[in-house]
Parts: structure tokens; sequence; C-alpha cells
């Protein structure tokens, strides 16, 4: 079982991660936060100092369309916001 999903790459997470060395990560819904700990380590070879989690519920979306009422929904997800240790980082466009 993969515990982190894909890195969060957008402008928000970016200016947190030059000001506070914080980086996000989307991670699975049933992992705790020593477990994503472990990972990152394991993973990108670095020094976790804290780790906080976030729970996002799906929500419904619907449209009218041609074809008529389209309703759906999103998928819930848990995000996770890790922060190193002084001195680490994390480099994701490294193999590019």
């Amino acid at each position: 079982m993969d515990i982190i999903l894909r890195p969060i790459i957008s402008e928000k997470m970016t200016a947190q991660t030059e000001k506070m060395n914080r980086y996000g990560f989307i991670v699975e819904r049933t992992a705790d936060k020593i477990q994503i700990a472990k990972a990152i380590e394991e993973l990108y070879n670095v020094k976790v100092a804290s780790v906080n989690t976030i729970r996002y519920g799906g929500k419904l979306k619907s449209r009218y369309t041609k074809a008529g009422f389209v309703q759906g929904k999103t998928n819930n997800y848990k995000k996770a916001i890790i922060t190193l240790a002084v001195g680490e980082t994390i480099d994701f466009y490294s193999n590019i």
C-alpha cells in the first residue's frame, strides 16, 4: 500500500515551501501521521519535524446539459502538510 499518492504543487504550497519549509502531499485516507512521516523520510531521505493532516469530503456537483441533468460527486481525500527540519529540502523537479 502506497501511503504517499502525489505531491501538491500549487502557488500556495510553493509560497509555504519558500517561507516555512512546508510541503504538501495527497496521502492515503487511512494513513496516520506516524506512517506519513516514515514514508516521507524513506522516500526523500529527509528529516520530518511535524505532520499536519486535513481530511476533505467530496462535494456534490451538478449541471444541466443538452442530455439532461447530470449529477455527480468529487472524491474524498486526505492532505498532509509536512514541515521539514531546518536545512532539509525536497526537490520535486530533479528528475524532469
